[in-house]
Parts: C-alpha cells; sequence; structure tokens
C-alpha cells in the first residue's frame, strides 16, 4: 500500500513538471485550460476573456486575486486593450497582435514575452498578470503586483536613542528601495537569486562592484546556488545553510532590521543578502569585532563611542564567565577572596542545601525561563513578568534558604550583561556558552575556566566567514584596523576600509561600522 501512494506522489510530481515544463499551444482554449489544471483551478484565480482590434481576436487576462492591483488591470491593461485597439483600427493577428500590445497599447512599465507554462506559473504566483492572444504560441508577463504589505515602522529589535528611524519590512523592492535612498552609487548592483523549489522566493545579493573583493561575491554567489529547500521561511534558514561551520556557537552572519547598518556595511566592503517575506538581511561576511558594534556608537562623537564600546566589551566578559568565576572561587579557590568579602559569602550561605554549582545553574536556567516567558507574552505584559517575576523569585528563593544572596546578585549582574550585547544572535550564544563554563568550573576550578577560555579562542581563530577569518583583525592582525575596534577614534582619522576585507577601493569615503 505504501509503495503505491508514493509511486502515485511520484507520477503526480512527475506530470507537473511535464506540464510546466511544456511550452505555450496555439490554442487559446488550451492554454486557460492548462493554466486551471496545472493550479488546481483556485477559487482566486481570475480569469477574463475578451476580444481585441478590428479582427475582433480573441484574447485572455489571468491573474491571483489579492496579489495584483486591480485597478491598473482595470485602466490600463482590460480598457486599452477592449476600447482603444477598436477606436485605433487595430488589425494585426498573430504574433504581431501581441507585438502591438505591448509596445502601443499596455500602458505598464514592465512587460515580456514567455512560451513555457514554468515561466507563466512563476510570475503568476508572484504577482504578475498574463495576458494569452489565440493564435498565439507566446504570453505577455504585466507586472501588476497590489498585494498588502507593512509600513516603514521603526526597528523593533534594535531600537537607538539616536538614528534613523527606519527599518526593513517584508516586501523585498521597498527594502532594495531603502537601500538605494541610503546608498547612491551607480556601482551597486542587485543580483537576483530564486531559492526554494516550491516557494521559489526571490533573494538578492546586494554590494558595491568595484569595492568588495570579487572572491567573497563569487563564494556568497555559489553557496546561495547550492541552497536545496522547499522552502526558505526566514532569513534564518539562508544564514544556517551557506555558514562555514554549522556547529559553531558563533553566528557568521550579522542579521539587522536596519538600513542604514546594511548601507553602512556595504559602504565598507561587505555584502547584504536580502531574501523576500523577511525584514531580516542579512550582512556578510562578519567578525567576532563587529558583533559587538552598533551604528550608534558612530552617530555620537567618539570619546562616548569608545566607552560604550568598551562597556560593551566588559559586559560581554561579565555574561559569559562571571557565575563560573564566582563558582570557581566559592568551591576551590576562597583563599584568593579578601577576608572581609569571604566571611560575607560564608554567612549568605550558611544553611543553602546545594553546592554552588547547583544554586548558580538553577539560578540561570529560571533566569532564562523568565526571559523566555517575558519575550513570549505581550508586549505590556512581558515586560512586568520579567520584572515583577524576577524580584519575586529572587527574593522567595532567598528566603526558603535555596541560593544564597551573593548568587542572587551574580545572575542579575550576568543578566543585565546579556542585555547589553548588540546582537540577539550573539547574546543567545554567550547564554550557552556561560552553561558549558560553569561545569567547566565545577570541576576544575579557575583551570577550567582558563581551559574553556582557551579553547573558546581556538574555536575562533579557526573559524571563518564565507572565507575571512572570524577572529579578524586581531589575528590575523590588522593594525590599522584597531582604530575602529575596541576603540572608535574620531571620524577624520578612520580614512581606510578595513584591511581584512581586502576591499579594491581600500579607501573609506563612509566611516561608519
Amino acid at each position: 500500500m505504501g509503495r503505491r501512494i508514493v509511486s502515485r506522489k511520484t507520477s503526480k510530481q512527475e506530470k507537473d513538471k511535464k506540464e510546466s515544463a511544456a511550452d505555450i499551444e496555439k490554442e487559446l482554449d488550451k492554454n486557460l485550460s492548462a493554466i486551471r489544471e496545472l493550479l488546481a483551478n483556485p477559487n482566486d484565480l481570475v480569469v477574463r476573456e475578451f476580444t481585441v482590434g478590428v479582427t475582433e481576436q480573441r484574447c485572455g487576462v489571468l491573474f491571483i486575486d489579492g496579489l495584483v492591483d486591480k485597478a491598473f488591470i482595470n485602466d490600463f491593461v482590460l480598457k486599452n486593450l477592449q476600447f482603444q485597439a477598436k477606436e485605433q483600427g487595430l488589425t494585426e493577428k498573430g504574433e504581431k497582435l501581441l507585438d502591438a500590445l505591448k509596445v502601443e497599447l499596455i500602458s505598464l512599465s514592465s512587460v515580456k514575452a514567455v512560451k513555457s507554462f514554468e515561466e507563466i506559473s512563476n510570475a503568476l504566483l508572484y504577482g504578475s498578470t498574463i495576458l494569452f492572444a489565440d493564435g498565439v504560441k507566446q504570453a505577455l508577463v504585466i507586472d501588476a503586483k497590489g498585494w498588502e504589505s507593512r509600513a516603514i515602522m521603526e526597528p523593533q529589535s534594535e531600537t537607538l536613542i539616536r538614528g534613523p528611524r527606519e527599518g526593513f519590512t517584508e516586501n523585498m523592492r521597498t527594502n532594495t528601495v531603502l537601500l538605494r535612498r541610503h546608498i547612491r552609487d551607480q556601482n551597486l548592483r542587485f543580483e537576483t537569486h530564486v531559492v526554494g523549489r516550491r516557494s521559489k522566493k526571490n533573494l538578492v545579493v546586494a554590494y558595491i562592484e568595484g569595492l568588495v573583493h570579487p572572491d567573497i561575491v563569487k563564494e556568497l554567489n555559489r553557496r546561495l546556488k547550492s541552497i536545496d529547500m522547499d522552502d526558505a521561511q526566514e532569513s534564518g534558514y539562508i544564514e544556517q545553510w551557506i555558514e562555514d561551520s554549522f556547529l559553531s556557537p558563533f553566528p557568521q552572519f550579522i542579521n539587522t532590521e536596519r538600513p542604514d547598518k546594511v548601507s553602512a556595511a556595504i559602504m565598507r566592503g561587505k555584502v547584504g543578502i536580502i531574501l523576500d517575506g523577511t525584514p531580516f538581511v542579512l550582512i556578510a561576511p562578519t567578525t567576532f569585532g563587529n558583533t559587538l558594534q552598533s551604528p550608534e556608537d558612530f552617530y555620537e562623537r567618539w570619546s562616548m563611542g569608545t566607552f560604550i564600546r568598551s562597556l560593551r566589551y566588559l559586559a560581554a566578559f561579565i555574561a559569559i564567565f562571571l557565575p563560573s568565576l564566582y563558582i570557581a572561587l566559592v568551591s576551590y579557590h576562597q583563599g584568593m577572596i579578601p577576608s572581609k568579602l569571604a566571611f560575607s559569602i560564608a554567612a549568605t550561605r550558611e544553611g543553602v542545601p546545594f553546592p554552588a554549582v547547583v544554586e548558580a545553574i538553577l539560578m540561570a536556567l529560571t533566569m532564562e525561563l523568565l526571559r523566555e516567558a517575558g519575550a513570549r507574552l505581550p508586549k505590556t505584559i512581558g515586560q512586568t513578568i520579567g520584572i515583577v517575576g524576577g524580584l519575586v523569585i529572587g527574593e522567595a528563593a532567598v528566603s526558603a534558604g535555596i541560593v544564597s544572596p551573593v548568587m542572587v546578585v551574580v545572575v542579575a549582574l550576568t543578566a543585565i550583561s546579556s542585555f547589553t550585547i548588540p546582537s540577539y544572535s550573539v547574546a543567545i550564544s554567550f547564554r550557552l556558552m556561560r552553561f558549558g563554563i560553569m561545569i567547566a568550573a565545577a570541576i576544575l576550578g579557575l583551570y577550567g575556566i582558563v581551559l574553556a577560555y582557551i579553547m573558546i579562542n581556538i574555536h575562533i581563530v579557526n573559524l571563518k566567514s564565507v572565507g575571512v577569518p572570524y577572529s579578524a583583525p586581531f589575528a590575523p592582525s590588522f593594525y590599522k584596523d584597531w582604530r575602529n575596534l575596541v576603540l572608535r577614534l574620531p571620524i577624520p582619522l578612520l580614512t581606510n576600509r578595513p584591511g581584512y576585507l581586502k576591499p579594491e577601493d581600500s579607501t573609506s569615503a563612509d566611516k561608519k561600522g
């Protein structure tokens, strides 16, 4: 029975492929029937038949209701073909008629002729309108898309105090327009790919020709062409397919909703990857230093930008290592703690039934649960649950003698520090590594922390993003690039693009990160 079902599905798929790959017939009725059969005659498929010109040549228009602008179709296609063709005394037939309609009567900017049902079905399902003429083995694809889309709004995941308030949307064309508004360079290129065997979504690779190193674009295009999946629902699918190491906890692409961030990266010699249907655009290649940078570092004066960025590096260290240091010092290296502080910690831990590692893991897991619950609840309730829940549970845990007050302070500092990381993907990676380092500290104390730190550094040095070392410009060292790494020197001193990207134009006209 299973074999029969599989064979039926296989034969159905093969039949659909043959039908979609077939060429257009001359007879109008056969073409309309073939489209209806190919799409299983959906109720949102609109078919309008009419005659054109003095010879009353039969024609048919097809579109998917809801994906097109009906006003455009009525005013600039149907009205012109039905009335103006007769007024002008149009007498052409066959292919000459189709050429005349394309050149003289259809008042829309994008019109092209196609010859296969595959091209027609792809265009139809993407919001185009199809025009058939009886006796012609071609059809016209008219671009009159008009579906509902979200307006340009402020990015929800990357709020800034100072900076542009516009963010990407789910509409591909809107996103490319936003980039063109930021980059008015004639060398800005948009290379289009189609991903998803069934979804057939458009994906655009954006870069500046003559600035980005050609090998980066070539390698990205090669990886994108290797994508083989039914549907790429979000840019995260693309990121996971083309990344260098799927075993690494570190993201090898930066995702962002901010057009200013993407345009600044492209200006530096990087590439933007825009997928239709998501507001999150990928930036490649990326390095560890990029993950701790924010556009706001450049919108404020260099002294404040440097201070905030240095604070962010300190926060990253606290988010990863503070609980582990607490475990190691309390469990193995009490002699390294100042006497008064050691007595204070010992007094607060009196009566706590768990060792330090269990205490830390319990509190860290509780904090992760509260954070996840706050993110999933409605916005107005989520923030309240996160704050009040943390206070109530922390106070209750201390009162019950399950954890010590010092442990609550350590976990709170760790959570606050993790919130300062600009990239959500990197913050998740730090949270994941924190648990591994805590276990290492529980087994070997400070030696375990040092070994974990060495392993992380070895991994980062060996990791690459589209062939670019993830640890650059630390290792390999590009000393000129250190001016915009932990420190952020004044804008007039940032005159060169990053050397590790090997840009064809090394002089920077836009110094933002």
